[in-house]
């Protein structure tokens, strides 16, 4: 019997990792654990964005021992947010998640609201637990989220999670930022055309090995340069009215459908 998961998975987790051979082994096996435990037919596609030590190898172990495993390199480092479009560029999976290779989130708190997409498009976790993170890194966190949602009148928990997407309104997407930044990117710009979403609560691990390059001075100078960009397009930017507002197959679609029937 050939496993469903592998010609028509119901979500497709993008795993993006640079160096993380200590973690990389402890993500997957967390990630297709879930899986089984769920009863989800899905597909973990690894994005090795230009790793120097092992992880292009130990991927290639699991991928030898769970034909769901897949795996895409990258020669040098393009950052998280473009391992995670052409990680979308090679999804299968009706539903499309990142969970990073650092093995810092918890699988199941993530996957356990699939059924939530029965009503909605996109899944948003937040974090519950803020005491497995540094008072520093809350800090920030706390901080970009207030600009955020004062920038954009938006009432976002959390905007860097792992969310959970119906692939399909990724298509609506014509700027793909390539850092931190574009968990956000992506959620303004969908959530401000009407796309519906839910917010849900989730627990984050404390990671084992290594340290977050999240709040780098590099990253926060290109999630400053993502942020301009966006506020560029969100509010200088002219757009003719779309005479296709939602994607076709999304739940958003259906809702508005429905709500125009009853007012004819």
């Amino acid at each position: 019997m050939i496993n469903p998961a592998l010609t028509n998975p119901a979500v497709t987790i993008i795993m993006p990792a640079l160096n993380e051979e200590r973690n990389i082994t402890g993500a997957m096996r967390d990630t297709l654990g879930a899986f089984d435990e769920l009863n989800i037919a899905g597909e973990l596609i690894v994005v090795n964005d230009g790793s120097t030590d092992g992880t292009a190898r130990i991927v290639n172990e699991e991928i030898a021992r769970d034909g769901r495993v897949r795996l895409v390199s990258h020669d040098n480092p393009h950052g998280v947010g473009a391992s995670f479009w052409d990680g979308v560029g090679h999804a299968r999976g009706e539903f499309v998640c990142m969970l990073p290779g650092d093995n810092e989130n918890e699988p199941r708190e993530t996957l356990r609201y699939l059924p939530v997409l029965e009503h909605v498009d996109i899944v948003v976790p937040f974090v519950f637990n803020r005491a497995a993170r540094s008072a520093y890194r809350n800090a920030i966190s706390f901080a970009y989220q207030y600009i955020i949602n004062l920038t954009f009148l938006s009432h976002f928990n959390y905007t860097n999670g792992t969310v959970i997407y119906r692939t399909r309104i990724l298509d609506e997407i014509e700027t793909h930022n390539s850092g931190f930044f574009y968990q956000t990117d992506i959620l303004v710009r969908l959530v401000k055309r009407g796309y519906l979403f839910a917010e849900v609560p989730y627990r984050l691990k404390q990671r084992a090995h290594g340290d977050s390059t999240a709040v780098s001075f590099a990253s926060l100078m290109k999630v400053m340069r993502g942020y301009l960009r966006l506020v560029k397009d969100h509010y200088l930017t002219f757009r003719k009215p779309d005479k296709r507002p939602y994607v076709p197959e999304s739940q958003t679609a259906k809702r508005y459908n429905e709500l125009r029937a009853k007012a004819e």
